[in-house]
């Protein structure tokens, strides 16, 4: 099974500049999109297709802010989709998309920003705590793997400059050590693992050129149950294909 994440900050933007060719090239079982930007009443008067995909909306309550969507191949079976952690607190953002497959739940995440003045910290910490426990949940029916933007990079190899953004938003030691307790809950970071000291990234600021000049975050993510480790094919970042502030990210099992 093939399954590709992108934060593609706007389904509009994202549908000018080539996304139905790019997923056409993909070929992808499952798309998890973070960021789409678009409520549903504007959804109905575009009326947005992608051929070979069933797609599965999840739209903020505040137009043309936030939400997720996932896109599984036509004709894959056994495969369900809800949307929300059932906590209108955080579901309001459209935040969170459960998949459930035969052998494993996925979760699309678009994480909380932290923002530039870390107001929106406290709320990112209790939305990643109250996540943390919903999955803890799922994973006594089967695995679970989470993928999406996670807004934050979580060690010093994912960051381009490390010193100069330390206790910035999405790289802060609460944002850092959250992603830290994840993994100790029994997950795994799946690029860091087939990939330990590869240095490679997934969003850079559209500010000073920083893509050309590669300096980026590693920012988004597939985190999968140690139970799934020995199902990985592949992980990696398709950092050369533009369309978005984010590259996509993939994983084979």
């Amino acid at each position: 099974m093939k399954i590709i994440s992108w934060n593609i900050n706007g389904i509009r933007a994202a549908l000018a500049k080539g996304i139905a060719d790019f997923l056409q090239g993909e070929k992808a079982d499952i798309v998890c999109l973070q960021e789409i930007k678009i409520g549903e009443a504007a959804r109905e008067k575009i009326n947005i297709t992608f051929p070979g995909y069933q797609i599965y909306w999840n739209s903020a309550e505040r137009p043309g802010y936030s939400g997720t969507a996932v896109l599984v191949r036509t004709g894959l079976k056994d495969v369900a989709v809800k949307n929300g952690l059932e906590e209108p607190l955080y579901d309001r953002e459209g935040r969170v998309q459960v998949i459930s497959c035969p052998d494993f739940y996925l979760l699309n995440v678009y994480f909380p920003n932290a923002n530039g003045e870390l107001s929106r910290l406290p709320y990112k910490l209790q939305f990643n705590s109250y996540l943390l426990n919903f999955v803890k949940k799922l994973e006594k029916e089967k695995p679970v793997m989470i993928t999406g933007d996670f807004n934050v990079a979580h060690e010093q190899i994912d960051i381009a400059r490390p010193k100069a953004n330390e206790g910035s938003a999405g790289f802060t030691l609460e944002e850092r050590n959250w992603f830290t307790k994840l993994l100790a809950a029994g997950y795994l970071d799946s690029f860091r693992l087939l990939y330990p000291d590869k240095i490679q990234y997934s969003w850079w600021s559209f500010r000073g050129g920083a893509r050309f000049r590669n300096v980026g975050w590693r920012i988004d993510y597939f985190v999968i149950s140690a139970k799934l480790r020995t199902k990985i094919k592949k992980a990696y970042i398709l950092d050369q294909v533009q369309g978005s502030d984010h590259a996509p990210v993939g994983i084979e099992l």
